[in-house]
């Protein structure tokens, strides 16, 4: 009698029976995963990540119990990972990010490799427990049973509190979320278009911070419309391209205003393969507003932000999306911290990036060529040769990028930016010639819009002209900078590396006669009018 249809083994039955037999002759949990993959993988399409957990006999939820109270014992808040996301992990239509992966590793006991994910886990350790040579033993009988995956007890103290979740309301109106930081920020955006003066005050950046904070709490899948993720990922692509022409507390409010309204759109659930450019979308303008805040002067907020970047990069399984946010997150150090933190956070990057050619694999190697310069300013004697290699790295792998991505100043990694980091980083390591002759390269490239990466260059070249030995001609530089900058252009990045010039001139000079008039003009209220812009070549 032929066999019927529902008859057919399932991947299940088979997955059960090849683990009833390894147990039976003491083989691993890798040994039973290898076994499972190698008999249903070509029948079922089973993946590594899945044959691991058919291996231990353990559901979904078993999983994603352990993951969660892996994050507990380690004080963090709950991940968003639940039974559809590792269920898209098994099924290959996603791939789990650094930080996912990582505790993946940790529940299976597992390498990256035998889950079927490239590259060493993020920690940088082994998790996988080796068998010892030689055929496994025999299990013999205990006094207490090997704990398997998912039976996991984490303590809970006596006095904890029980969370109350208040059901009422279902069939009333639903609130439009619209929470009082937007309306700090309409007010503050009305102000600039009235052309009032507005200051960084604590309600503002409480505000922010607060829109911030809502956003980590409601990283989770919503239903959207693929048409409207297309608007979402057009204007997210429309701000990277305004990001320096547009005044930065300006850029701010519209880029947090679309990201309160992404925000919105995350607190309900979505199919994956939505949720997925929702995340990206998300990582990208908390990314872009990372980069504002650096330029407005506030690197707590700029951290935080890079940090609910990274948050959001991770729902999406992409190392890329991962990498540029950790590459921007760099400059914050760069600019307001320690070099050597700049260092690391480049070099975790192009761990991260990889070897494909990316927007981080060539902007990485260039921002550790500037930090490795700013210490052998300060007497590192290694850095200097270590910055050259890099910079020949970060131009090798630029070389290699498409037109699409050397053609954005925040999302991607532009010529004119690769030539500032090559001059910047000559001017760090002494070599002033070279340096003021990539930088005078940079000025022809950048649009006279691009205001922040424009003042930059020139400042560096203020360097140079310090390093020849022309003190008042450096100050004389610095000063055109920061004055000829419009008032709403004139950000606290450029007036800090100005005084970072004067400070350099000091130092070499002392208190010479033309530092005063110098820092008078710094704090010197800026003027409403643009100021007449020359021609890069006429700039000193």
């Amino acid at each position: 009698m032929p066999e019927r249809r529902g008859d057919a083994p399932t991947e299940t039955d088979i997955a059960r029976r090849v683990r009833a037999h390894g147990l039976a002759r003491g083989r691993t949990p890798a040994q039973i995963a290898a076994d499972i993959h190698e008999q249903c993988g070509p029948l079922f399409g089973t993946t590594r990540i899945k044959a691991r957990r058919l291996a231990l006999g353990v559901a979904l939820s078993d999983i994603v119990a352990q993951v969660r109270a892996l994050y507990e014992l380690e004080g963090k808040p709950p991940p968003k990972l639940g039974e559809t996301l590792l269920s898209a992990y098994e099924s290959g239509h996603k791939r789990p990010g650094p930080a996912y992966l990582h505790y993946l590793c940790a529940v299976y006991r597992a390498e990256p490799d035998e889950l079927g994910c490239q590259g060493p886990c993020i920690c940088g350790r082994t998790h996988a427990h080796r068998p010892a040579d030689g055929p496994a033993p025999v299990p013999r009988p205990r006094e207490e049973p090997e704990p398997l995956v998912g039976n996991v007890v984490v303590p809970m103290p006596d006095d904890r509190q029980w969370i109350t979740v208040d059901r009422r309301g279902a069939d009333g109106p639903l609130s439009a979320d619209v929470g009082e930081e937007d309306a700090v920020l309409r007010r503050t955006l009305l102000q600039l278009l009235a052309g009032a003066g507005v200051a960084l005050d604590g309600e503002f950046l409480g505000a922010v911070d607060h829109l911030r904070r809502r956003m980590d709490d409601t990283l989770v899948s919503a239903t959207v419309s693929p048409t409207m993720l297309d608007q979402w990922e057009e204007t997210t692509l429309g701000y990277g391209r305004l990001y320096q022409a547009t005044p930065s507390l300006r850029m701010l409010c519209d880029v947090l205003l679309d990201f309160s309204e992404v925000r919105r759109m995350c607190a309900q659930r979505q199919p994956v393969e939505l949720q997925e450019r929702l995340c990206r979308i998300a990582a990208q303008l908390a990314g872009l507003s990372g980069l504002i805040m650096i330029n407005l002067g506030d690197h707590r907020l700029a951290r935080s932000f890079f940090r609910t970047a990274s948050t959001a990069a991770d729902e999406t399984g992409d190392r890329a999306l991962r990498a540029w946010v950790t590459v921007r997150e760099a400059l914050v150090p760069m600019y307001y911290g320690d070099p050597r933190e700049a260092l690391h956070l480049a070099r975790k990057a192009q761990d991260l990036a990889g070897r494909a050619p990316s927007v981080a694999a060539a902007m990485a190697p260039a921002v550790e060529a500037r930090a490795l310069g700013l210490l052998a300013m300060r007497g590192r004697s290694d850095a200097a040769p270590g910055a050259r290699r890099a910079l020949v790295r970060g131009r090798s792998v630029f070389d290699q990028l498409s037109k699409a991505h050397t053609s954005d100043l925040a999302f991607g990694f532009t010529e004119r930016q690769m030539a500032f980091y090559e001059g910047d980083t000559f001017t760090n390591l002494g070599d002033h010639r070279a340096g003021d002759e990539v930088l005078s390269r940079a000025l022809t490239l950048y649009a006279p819009t691009d205001w922040v990466d424009l003042t930059l260059v020139r400042l560096d070249r203020a360097i140079c002209r310090l390093h020849a030995g022309d003190a008042d001609a450096a100050l004389d530089v610095a000063q055109d900078a920061i004055t000829e900058l419009p008032a709403e252009h004139r950000s606290d990045i450029l007036v800090h590396r100005a005084r970072q010039v004067g400070a350099a001139v000091a130092a070499r000079h002392g208190e010479i006669e033309r530092l005063r008039g110098f820092r008078e003009a710094l704090s010197a209220p800026a003027t409403s009018a643009p100021a007449r812009r020359t021609d890069p070549a006429e700039q000193v």
